[in-house]
């Protein structure tokens, strides 16, 4: 128990962002077909006992082996996931918007606290470090920076609109960097290691969340949140396309990164029909939360199936 405990990884976090995120589009579907939000309540509060545990157990770890917590904190491609505690807050803060204002308040005053926090001290080290090389970058690299876009999503419901404006800000500069960076890595440096393939779908995100976000701000879909949801759209529909590459990966607990990006993919349309009413986005948004339903139900089997065959929370290089 206490070697599992040693080697408890930092990114069983994006287990709750990709519940989360499933929890808020199965919200959506509800509105969208009028039904009381039943299934989307049961998920969500299933993420926020996932939360808990998964707190529990780093905690205990951080306790009892400080010197791991350390290590994952200075190795460069693990640092990128401590966000997602963090993130995980600000997604049950959106999750609750639809639940309890007073809960969502509370969860999205502490998530954002924290990831301005982990966003200063992550782009410090960024910026301080010397061993960092072009090999390390890969799309995890972008969680930092999307958890400030998810700011404003429920913060114009919490907090003066120059704030969430300030979040947003420094998410899409940041993407727009660190997304030229990843195609330069990409391009012309060796492929991703395996375990990593599946980060490929965070791509999706900052500009899907970012859609969502703006929306939230401007009030409205103009021409540059148009552009922000069709690249979204073109990511999901380009990774979707390159199938065989991940089809054959062994399960890692990366394979958690599929998820959330489609749910803000799913999210993003749902909030484009509501603004436009045009039925095209219909059968968009539900077959992208069909795949969404997919992804979550293998993704919730091979982690069960790995945690009772010992194959997570073990020492890897």
């Amino acid at each position: 128990m206490n070697s599992r405990i040693e080697n408890f990884p930092v990114s069983f976090f994006s287990m709750v962002m990709g519940l989360s995120g499933y929890a808020i589009a199965l919200q959506k579907a509800e509105g969208i077909l009028m039904k009381p939000h039943s299934l989307s309540t049961v998920v969500l509060y299933f993420a926020v006992l996932v939360f808990l545990i998964l707190l529990l157990g780093y905690s205990i770890k951080t306790f009892r082996y400080l010197n791991e917590v350390k290590k994952e904190f200075n190795n460069p491609i693990r640092l990128s996931f401590f966000p997602t505690i963090s993130i995980s807050l600000l997604l049950l803060s959106i999750g609750f918007l639809e639940v309890n204002m007073v809960v969502s308040k509370y969860l999205w005053s502490l998530g954002t606290v924290l990831h301005f926090v982990a966003t200063v001290v992550i782009l410090s080290k960024w910026v301080r470090q010397d061993k960092f090389e072009i090999q390390h970058f890969n799309p995890a690299w972008f969680i930092p920076i999307v958890g400030n876009i998810l700011v404003p999503i429920a913060g114009t419901k919490h907090f003066a609109a120059d704030l969430s404006w300030f979040f947003f800000s420094i998410g899409i500069v940041f993407w727009i960097v660190l997304f030229t960076i990843f195609l330069y890595r990409i391009i012309f440096h060796k492929a991703l290691p395996e375990k990593l393939l599946p980060t490929f779908f965070i791509l999706i995100a900052p500009p899907a969340v970012g859609f969502i976000s703006y929306v939230k701000l401007n009030g409205m879909v103009d021409s540059f949140s148009r552009i922000l949801y069709y690249f979204a759209l073109f990511l999901v529909v380009f990774l979707i396309a390159q199938f065989k590459m991940f089809y054959k990966i062994k399960f890692y607990l990366s394979w958690w990164a599929y998820s959330f990006p489609i749910a803000s993919a799913t999210i993003a349309t749902a909030l484009m029909y509501a603004q436009t009413k045009e039925s095209m986005y219909l059968p968009i948004f539900f077959a992208l939360l069909t795949l969404l339903t997919l992804f979550i139900l293998i993704l919730l089997g091979n982690t069960l199936k790995a945690i009772g065959n010992g194959d997570i929370c073990v020492k890897e290089e």
